[in-house]
């Protein structure tokens, strides 16, 4: 299991989300497949919303991944990378797919990547982890000395007192 970047894991969250939204309870596959094939549509006729959640949806039907290792290795990153080295790493089926795919990496590259990134991930969610970003995760290791300074002095009372103006100590 790899951590990826968390506003990749992010993004693979909120696209589930979309999927499992548009789908419905109980799943309704019509309207589904009515709204990707809106996205693709945009998407391939070079216009589509600048957003790398609807830009992940209407790929991942119809998206293949040739270098999923090439790809967990972009998903460190979330701003930068190489684009087209992301570009080659997968494919889309179908003219209206393959249209699409050559659209949006010409047209919005960064995005596109980020999309790709993020569709692969959603659809490969054995292969990461989400990092834990609990409050109990964070606190780990916290010995609750906050009042100590770095060199281990005390605050002075003048400090603290900037948070706790009536004098009441915990």
């Amino acid at each position: 299991m790899k951590n990826v970047h968390p506003e990749f894991s992010f993004q693979s969250r909120e696209l589930e989300g979309q999927i499992e939204g548009t789908l419905g309870d109980p799943p309704n596959r019509k309207n589904y497949d009515m709204m990707v094939g809106a996205l693709v549509s945009e998407y391939a006729s070079g216009s589509g919303l600048d957003d790398v959640n609807l830009m992940a949806f209407a790929l991942v039907d119809c998206i293949r991944f040739k270098d999923p290792k090439g790809l967990m290795r972009e998903a460190a990153d979330y701003e930068g990378g190489d684009t087209a080295r992301v570009f080659a790493m997968a494919e889309c089926e179908g003219e209206q797919g393959s249209a699409m795919y050559a659209a949006m990496t010409a047209n919005h590259p960064e995005l596109a990547r980020q999309a790709i990134i993020t569709a692969f991930l959603y659809k490969n969610q054995a292969r990461w982890e989400d990092e834990d970003r609990s409050l109990d995760r964070l606190g780990e290791g916290d010995d609750g000395d906050e009042d100590e300074d770095i060199d281990g002095t005390a605050a002075s009372d003048d400090f603290t007192q900037l948070f706790d103006p009536e004098g009441e100590r915990e």
